[in-house]
């Protein structure tokens, strides 16, 4: 009851597990740690288990158990792909270290309202744009690579947003990842770390494929596709800005083409914890700033919303696109007509068809087959026009317009804008 009440009251219990839970503790621990609205971490070791009933007892009562009691409810088959231990440490003594690198993000003085800001000799208006960037099948060498007009003009191409994460951090502090080893939710990235010496829960929304583990069921994708949150990670966003609400500012990059809808992703309860990211962002205390640094589109316009926080500062990289559907889809699915009707106005579909008209026989059937490619292969690029000049318009100096996001920025002023919002937002909150 006292856990309940505390922890509802905003209040933070932190767990480290030593050795075997069992029974009431594991329940304990899940009231101060694992729940939505919860603040605390918990953190596991090799040695340590949480178990509802042993594995001794499981086998006599005929129940199913595992091996031991590690493979019921240790870290490394259980807790920790399931999200519900936070951190693993090697040890005892590494476990403390996380739980001061924690308290070194969070830690709030008696009497004053944010975490303290820590000193930092890294430079607030550093360019990250030289920063290295070396990651499995993308081409980018730098940081600045990725927002280069000339490299990636249409900001699709794959890259590690960890490594654009760090670029953004203060080189002299730890980033400090949490719930690193959840299953499935590998597409969100959420860290502890210093902007500016001021502490902040950096998310990142990862921007290149994500392999899957074990087999995929037939009705969800084969890979966790980039920029977007699918429902584990969109749960670990949604902990992650409840767990600093009223404790630090948030910051999030965010290269987002919105939710997936597959059948698989609705199942395992996509609109359920998309929705608690929205919520989160109602109930979230103190300065959000949001900044689109390749594409914002779809459900992240519904839950990254200026109109469900006013205090959120949404910021947007020079290049950036924005709109409610992309380019691509707009063509296939709204705008299908128009492409249709290009298709049939260009001038080669129309002399083929002239040509079809006028023959007859094995000929007739011959220039049939013809056209039908030529039509194939014009649609794709009247498909292909179309969808450039969806994004053209909906253009990210457009979403600045109707107040969708707050200013444009320049990328080599990334972190200096960034640091400069989380100011902004610690003064007006103060």
């Amino acid at each position: 009851n006292r856990i309940v009440r505390f922890t509802q009251a905003g209040g933070e219990i932190n767990v480290v597990v030593a050795g075997i839970n069992v029974g009431a503790q594991p329940y304990w621990n899940a009231e101060a740690t694992m729940l939505m609205h919860t603040k605390g971490v918990l953190v596991m070791t090799p040695d340590s288990a949480m178990v509802l009933t042993g594995k001794q007892s499981l086998d006599f009562s005929g129940g199913v158990s595992a091996e031991d009691n590690f493979g019921i409810g240790g870290y490394d088959r259980v807790m920790g792909p399931n999200g519900q231990a936070q951190y693993w440490a090697r040890n005892l003594p590494a476990a403390r270290d996380v739980l001061m690198e924690h308290y070194d993000h969070t830690y709030v003085m008696p009497g004053e309202r944010w975490p303290r800001r820590a000193a930092t000799s890294d430079p607030h208006d550093r360019d990250i744009s030289s920063f290295p960037h070396e990651a499995p099948g993308s081409d980018f060498r730098t940081v600045g690579d990725i927002f280069s007009a000339e490299a990636n003009p249409d900001r699709k191409k794959p890259f590690d947003i960890r490594t654009v994460m760090r670029a953004v951090a203060d080189q002299d502090h730890p980033l400090l990842e949490r719930w690193a080893g959840m299953a499935d939710a590998e597409t969100a990235v959420v860290t502890d770390t210093h902007l500016g010496g001021y502490p902040v829960c950096l998310i990142g929304i990862e921007s290149r494929s994500v392999p899957r583990r074990g087999f995929p069921p037939t009705d969800g994708p084969d890979t966790y596709t980039a920029g977007t949150l699918f429902p584990q990670s969109s749960k670990k966003v949604a902990r992650a800005i409840n767990a600093a609400s009223g404790n630090r500012p948030v910051v999030v990059l965010a290269n987002l083409s919105g939710f997936d809808g597959s059948p698989e992703s609705m199942r395992k309860l996509q609109l359920e914890y998309g929705a608690e990211i929205g919520r989160a962002v109602v109930n979230f205390s103190g300065p959000i700033v949001f900044c689109v640094i390749s594409r914002y589109h779809g459900g992240a316009f519904v839950v990254f919303s200026k109109a469900l926080n006013p205090n959120m500062q949404v910021l947007a990289v020079e290049g950036s696109f924005a709109s409610v559907i992309g380019g691509a889809p707009a063509a296939a699915v709204v705008f299908p007509g128009e492409v249709n009707k290009r298709t049939a106005a260009d001038p080669r579909v129309k002399d083929l068809e002239a040509r079809v008209a006028e023959a007859s026989g094995a000929e007739r059937a011959a220039l049939s087959s013809e056209l039908a490619d030529l039509r194939a292969s014009v649609r794709a690029e009247k498909l292909s026009e179309v969808a450039a000049e969806f994004d053209a318009i909906h253009s990210i100096e457009r979403a600045v317009r109707v107040g969708s996001v707050d200013r444009i920025i320049k990328a080599e002023r990334l972190r200096p804008e960034l640091i400069a919002a989380v100011e902004r937002g610690l003064q007006d909150r103060s």
